[in-house]
């Protein structure tokens, strides 16, 4: 039998290009079946199409959320005017710069699959109980699974006012850096007063960063 080396080469290395492809496309598939268990990287949406009124119900009783601030007949934040999210609590609309008016307000911008804000949630909710009504925390689900953000703040046993904004309209509109978790103080009259993009481990270390009282 006569061999050519030459085309044994070329036979190798087409070979080689098409394994690669195929190991290319099977990695390609094995991180589309994870897609629930990581940031979305297709358009962003509000919530899952599975997470309807009726599939929420229970996890909404388990959470326990207190509600979500209400308007007052004041325009609030400019840069949050005309953004209008989901109450995690109830379902209800909030038209975010209103409902923020006249107070001044922490916002924390977390996931439910992001470690660090698990940790600093709690820290949240109890920075919250010292500072009383002085100031209010709010905390913003930054992706569309809405379920699990519920079950989570259940397992943590976090009850803050929660929007549910899986599209990111709020971190987009206050120009936040892209990462979690991270929050941003807001001023009585609207004005941004600290963004600040890293996590908190302790309530004391919130105090430190934010404050306890309206400046």
């Amino acid at each position: 039998m006569t061999t050519f080396p030459g085309t044994a080469r070329w036979t190798v290395a087409i070979l080689a290009v098409v394994a690669a492809l195929i190991a290319a496309l099977l990695i390609e598939l094995r991180d589309a079946s994870h897609s629930s268990d990581a940031p979305p990287n297709g358009p962003a949406r509000e919530r899952r199409d599975s997470d309807t009124t009726a599939a929420l119900a229970g996890p909404r009783q388990r959470a326990a959320l207190a509600p979500c601030p209400r308007a007052h007949g004041q325009p609030g934040p400019a840069a949050l005017r005309g953004v209008a999210t989901e109450c995690a609590a109830d379902g209800s609309v909030v038209d975010v710069g209103p409902a923020l008016a006249g107070h001044r307000v922490v916002l924390n911008l977390w996931a439910y699959w992001c470690a660090p804000c698990a940790t600093e949630l709690p820290a949240m909710a109890e920075y919250q109980r010292r500072v009383g009504s002085d100031v209010i925390v709010v905390t913003v689900h930054q992706d569309e699974n809405e379920t699990a953000a519920l079950l989570r703040l259940a397992e943590l046993g976090v009850r803050l006012p929660t929007l549910q904004d899986g599209s990111r309209r709020i971190a987009a509109a206050l120009r936040v850096p892209n990462v979690m978790p991270a929050t941003v103080v807001l001023d009585s009259d609207g004005s941004v007063a600290q963004t600040l993009p890293r996590a908190f481990v302790t309530a004391d270390e919130i105090t430190a960063a934010v404050g306890a009282q309206p400046r």
